[in-house]
């Protein structure tokens, strides 16, 4: 019960990651904090952790909009009287697209929730855990965080890319401050976010090898909820501006192996 008593916001969190996040955190006895845009699938977390004898609460929450992001704030400080850690999960994608065939709203949607949204969410916790003299913030990278080359995910990956960079700096400015600030980079996870995505036209026969691709290189869930549990129960200011990735070492060069694999026995195409 490493984070007993300790309170926990996840932003994004009633499904995929966020949700793994919020259980893992409420396992090892967290108090803790969802949200999501959809105020049904709120409602059924709560009572579905609650069940489980998690402490639990969460609100309706569009990440994307700042009004909504004080009101998670005001939330968790009136229920549960405090926060130590704020875990910025909410993410969004256009899908597998050729960038010329987004629409205006679609790239400012992703640009909104996955870059203003961050350092919105971070421009009201900060200074609350500066007057509080302690606190973790944690944000989450993705395809794009290191840089690499992300084609028909560019809007996506250049939102992680400019969240890693943020992150790195906003570190930086508050070292002296017993604060914690870090990103963790998932990998590829299987979720929603490749059973939903949008797919280009052109791109029918690339849309084929996500399954392949996600037997190599694919990370559980709740591996990456049990790794955002063991950040958050670390000594707050001990350690800032760490980079977290779970896909790296011997699981990274087993995948590569097992996509050359797939290439030369002609599964992948």
């Amino acid at each position: 019960m490493k984070l007993k008593d300790k309170v926990v916001v996840v932003t994004g969190s009633t499904r995929g990651i966020g949700r793994a996040i919020a259980r893992a955190c409420a396992q090892q006895g967290a108090k803790v904090v969802i949200s999501s845009r959809k105020e049904s699938v709120v409602k059924e977390t709560c009572e579905t952790f609650q069940k489980e004898g998690f402490k639990i609460s969460g609100i309706k929450a569009d990440f994307a909009v700042t009004a909504d992001l004080i009101k998670l704030f005001n939330h968790s400080v009136e229920t549960w009287g405090q926060i130590d850690v704020w875990i910025n999960n909410a993410g969004l994608s256009a899908g597998m697209r050729f960038f010329d065939e987004l629409s205006e709203e679609e790239i400012k949607e992703v640009v909104d929730v996955n870059i203003v949204g961050v350092m919105q969410a971070s421009h009201i916790i900060i200074p609350y855990f500066i007057k509080k003299e302690k606190g973790i913030l944690i944000n989450m990278g993705g395809l794009g965080s290191k840089g690499e080359k992300s084609p028909y995910l560019t809007s996506y990956a250049v939102t992680k890319a400019a969240v890693a960079s943020f992150t790195k700096n906003l570190a930086e400015e508050y070292k002296k401050y017993p604060i914690s600030i870090h990103l963790v980079i998932p990998g590829m996870v299987e979720t929603d976010f490749y059973k939903d995505i949008k797919v280009s036209p052109k791109l029918n026969n690339d849309i084929k090898n996500i399954p392949f691709a996600l037997k190599a290189f694919g990370v559980p869930a709740e591996e990456v909820g049990k790794l955002c549990a063991e950040i958050a129960a670390q000594e707050a200011g001990k350690d800032t501006g760490k980079t977290y990735s779970i896909l790296h070492g011997t699981r990274l060069m087993k995948g590569i192996g097992l996509m050359i694999w797939y290439r030369i026995t002609g599964k992948m195409k």
